[in-house]
Protein backbone atom coordinates (compact mmCIF):
# COMPACT_ATOMS: atom_id res chain seq x y z
CA UNK A 1 0.00 0.00 0.00
CA UNK A 2 1.56 3.34 -1.07
CA UNK A 3 1.26 6.66 0.79
CA UNK A 4 -1.73 7.70 -1.31
CA UNK A 5 -3.48 4.39 -0.55
CA UNK A 6 -3.45 4.79 3.23
CA UNK A 7 -6.84 4.85 4.93
CA UNK A 8 -8.08 8.40 5.47
CA UNK A 9 -8.37 7.78 9.22
CA UNK A 10 -4.64 6.99 9.44
CA UNK A 11 -3.77 10.20 7.61
CA UNK A 12 -5.92 12.21 10.05
CA UNK A 13 -4.46 10.37 13.07
CA UNK A 14 -0.91 11.12 11.90
CA UNK A 15 -1.79 14.76 11.20
CA UNK A 16 -3.24 15.29 14.68
CA UNK A 17 -0.31 13.46 16.29
CA UNK A 18 2.16 15.75 14.50
CA UNK A 19 0.30 18.87 15.68
CA UNK A 20 0.15 17.60 19.27
CA UNK A 21 3.93 16.98 19.19
CA UNK A 22 4.37 20.58 18.02
CA UNK A 23 5.53 19.46 14.60
CA UNK A 24 3.55 21.97 12.53
CA UNK A 25 5.97 21.58 9.61
CA UNK A 26 5.42 17.81 9.59
CA UNK A 27 1.66 18.25 9.81
CA UNK A 28 1.66 20.72 6.92
CA UNK A 29 3.51 18.15 4.80
CA UNK A 30 0.30 16.07 5.11
CA UNK A 31 -2.01 18.65 3.49
CA UNK A 32 -2.64 19.50 -0.16
CA UNK A 33 -1.38 22.75 -1.65
CA UNK A 34 -5.00 23.96 -1.91
CA UNK A 35 -6.19 22.67 1.49
CA UNK A 36 -9.14 24.50 3.02
CA UNK A 37 -8.94 24.98 6.80
CA UNK A 38 -12.31 26.18 8.01
CA UNK A 39 -12.34 26.82 11.75
CA UNK A 40 -16.06 27.52 12.07
CA UNK A 41 -17.22 30.13 13.13
CA UNK A 42 -14.06 31.93 11.88
CA UNK A 43 -13.25 32.61 8.24
CA UNK A 44 -11.60 29.77 6.30
CA UNK A 45 -7.97 29.93 5.19
CA UNK A 46 -6.35 28.14 2.29
CA UNK A 47 -3.09 26.35 1.66
CA UNK A 48 -0.39 25.30 4.10
CA UNK A 49 0.61 28.94 4.62
CA UNK A 50 -2.93 29.78 5.74
CA UNK A 51 -2.84 27.02 8.36
CA UNK A 52 0.67 28.05 9.45
CA UNK A 53 -0.55 31.64 9.92
CA UNK A 54 -3.50 30.52 12.09
CA UNK A 55 -1.23 28.37 14.26
CA UNK A 56 1.38 31.11 14.63
CA UNK A 57 -1.32 33.37 16.08
CA UNK A 58 -2.96 30.62 18.13
CA UNK A 59 0.11 29.04 19.72
CA UNK A 60 2.27 31.84 21.19
CA UNK A 61 2.73 31.09 24.86
CA UNK A 62 1.12 27.65 24.51
CA UNK A 63 3.51 25.13 26.03
CA UNK A 64 1.64 21.92 25.32
CA UNK A 65 -1.17 20.56 23.15
CA UNK A 66 -3.28 17.55 24.02
CA UNK A 67 -6.03 16.76 21.52
CA UNK A 68 -8.15 13.89 22.77
CA UNK A 69 -10.17 12.13 20.08
CA UNK A 70 -13.25 10.63 21.71
CA UNK A 71 -14.94 9.22 18.63
CA UNK A 72 -13.89 8.92 15.02
CA UNK A 73 -15.57 7.40 11.98
CA UNK A 74 -14.44 7.26 8.39
CA UNK A 75 -16.26 6.64 5.17
CA UNK A 76 -14.08 6.54 2.08
CA UNK A 77 -12.07 9.76 1.96
CA UNK A 78 -14.04 11.50 4.73
CA UNK A 79 -13.26 11.37 8.45
CA UNK A 80 -15.41 12.78 11.26
CA UNK A 81 -14.15 13.08 14.80
CA UNK A 82 -15.26 14.46 18.12
CA UNK A 83 -12.38 15.85 20.20
CA UNK A 84 -11.39 17.89 23.17
CA UNK A 85 -8.57 20.19 22.09
CA UNK A 86 -6.49 21.19 25.10
CA UNK A 87 -3.88 23.97 25.19
CA UNK A 88 -1.59 24.45 28.20
CA UNK A 89 -0.09 27.78 29.18
CA UNK A 90 1.76 27.65 32.50
CA UNK A 91 -0.34 25.62 34.91
CA UNK A 92 -3.63 26.39 33.16
CA UNK A 93 -5.37 24.39 30.44
CA UNK A 94 -7.81 25.75 27.87
CA UNK A 95 -10.21 23.01 26.76
CA UNK A 96 -12.43 23.33 23.70
CA UNK A 97 -14.96 20.73 22.53
CA UNK A 98 -14.55 20.28 18.77
CA UNK A 99 -16.26 18.36 15.99
CA UNK A 100 -13.95 17.90 13.02
CA UNK A 101 -14.45 16.92 9.40
CA UNK A 102 -11.53 15.97 7.18
CA UNK A 103 -11.43 15.03 3.51
CA UNK A 104 -8.34 13.21 2.28
CA UNK A 105 -7.25 13.36 -1.37
CA UNK A 106 -4.22 11.51 -2.69
CA UNK A 107 -3.03 10.66 0.82
CA UNK A 108 -3.16 14.29 2.01
CA UNK A 109 -5.76 16.36 3.81
CA UNK A 110 -7.66 18.57 1.34
CA UNK A 111 -10.31 19.85 3.79
CA UNK A 112 -10.09 20.38 7.53
CA UNK A 113 -13.23 21.85 9.07
CA UNK A 114 -13.61 22.20 12.84
CA UNK A 115 -16.77 23.31 14.62
CA UNK A 116 -16.56 24.79 18.12
CA UNK A 117 -18.39 27.22 20.41
CA UNK A 118 -16.85 30.70 20.14
CA UNK A 119 -18.25 31.79 23.52
CA UNK A 120 -16.60 28.79 25.21
CA UNK A 121 -13.32 29.74 23.53
CA UNK A 122 -13.58 33.35 24.72
CA UNK A 123 -14.33 32.25 28.30
CA UNK A 124 -11.42 29.81 28.19
CA UNK A 125 -9.02 32.42 26.84
CA UNK A 126 -10.06 34.84 29.59
CA UNK A 127 -9.33 32.16 32.19
CA UNK A 128 -5.99 31.33 30.57
CA UNK A 129 -4.80 34.92 30.80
Amino acid sequence: MGPTDRPASEVVDDFIAALVRGNVRGALAMVTDDVEYDNVPLEPVYGPDGIRDVFSRMLPGVEELDWQVHRQVASGDTVFNERTDRFRKGDAWLEIEVAGVFVVRGGCIALWRDYFDMDALRRGLADLG
